[in-house]
């Protein structure tokens, strides 16, 4: 019986003296770089597609999420989702947030379905110079029988669009549902194989802030190409999508379901500021009720009260707080 023998494999060399050296290309410095692949993780129904689709937004119109997003000039972005409706969910939520729709793109999907490396990915970032390649949810984007639970299968497909990130210098983000082992770190509560999560250069985690339902935050929980970036969050209200910047929290917090403690004492010290600028003096009752509908304890309050220097007076059998005190730290 004949044996089959392994091609050998002809060795080549790189001298580093003959590698040219490149800085770093920054889309959100420093969540996102371009020329890697970038992870968006969370639990369903969290807000990380009402975080990419406003961000698409902004950068089609050539503007940054903050003065962190270089957009020099409206970027072409290519968008593909496999749990929405492009006609009824995807395109509606893009024009409210106010997108120019003529710059946002779709590989169209109904000859055959795409895969993390289906050739025409290269293909349309050629042809349309995108510089933002979104796959949501990458759980759909895995082709035919690969098992994203093995290893080498994952480390695989993900290399190869690292590759071709690299090669066209397109920013690539993955879009990706966590696992339900809450407690778990970040990392391992991520999609299928940790091999995902070793390939990309940066992963964000979107999670809901305990006893803020319409608050969402955003932590980088990973990044091998500079500092971690500061947490931001953003609310989703009847108006929409309202970006807030940086926002006090961390990763634990978020996956455990415990209230920032850091965050509560900077929103009563804010509250109290705002009363101070039409008040000198207000009823305590009134303090601890308004107080209380923003979710802060009673003992959080206090502390706020005494880094702000406030002074209760009693006037007429009745508590005030006097602001006098606050308005000078207004004017810094």
């Amino acid at each position: 019986m004949e044996q089959k023998l392994e091609q050998k494999t002809e060795l080549k060399m790189i001298k580093l003296s003959e590698v040219q050296s490149q800085e770093i290309e920054w889309l959100w410095f420093p969540f996102i770089p371009y020329g890697k692949l970038t992870i968006i993780q969370g639990d369903p129904g969290d807000g990380k597609t009402t975080l990419v689709l406003n961000l698409a937004a902004k950068l089609s119109k050539g503007e940054g999420m903050d003065e962190n997003m270089s957009v020099p000039a409206p970027i072409n972005i290519i968008y593909q989702t496999a749990e929405d409706g492009l006609a009824d969910t995807v395109k509606p939520r893009l024009e409210a947030a106010g997108a120019d729709c003529e710059r946002i793109m779709v590989i169209d999907e109904s000859d055959k379905s795409l895969s993390m490396i289906d050739e025409r990915l290269e293909e349309a970032i050629i042809k349309t110079g995108a510089r933002v390649l979104i796959l949501d949810p990458i759980q759909a984007y895995l082709g035919g029988g690969m098992d994203m639970n093995r290893a080498n299968e994952a480390r695989d497909m993900t290399k190869k669009l690292g590759a071709l990130a690299e090669k066209t210098k397109c920013a690539i983000i993955l879009i990706g549902h966590m696992n339900k082992a809450a407690g778990n770190k970040a990392a391992y509560r991520g999609m299928g194989s940790i091999d995902f999560f070793a390939v990309a250069r940066s992963v964000l985690l979107v999670g809901r802030v305990e006893d803020e339902t319409n608050l969402r935050a955003v932590l980088q929980i990973k990044n091998n190409l500079a500092a971690f970036g500061h947490a931001k969050a953003f609310r989703l209200s009847e108006n929409g999508f309202d970006w807030m910047g940086d926002y006090e929290i961390t990763v634990d917090e978020v996956l455990g379901g415990i209230a920032p403690k850091v965050n509560k004492l900077e929103q009563a010290k804010q509250m109290l500021r705002e009363m101070a600028e039409t008040q000198n003096a207000v009823l305590s009752n009134d303090i601890f009720e308004e107080a209380k509908e923003l979710g802060i304890s009673k003992r959080t309050l206090e502390n706020a009260k005494k880094e702000l220097n406030i002074h209760a007076k009693k006037i007429n059998n009745s508590w005030y707080w006097e602001l006098d005190n606050v308005k000078p730290k207004l004017a810094e």
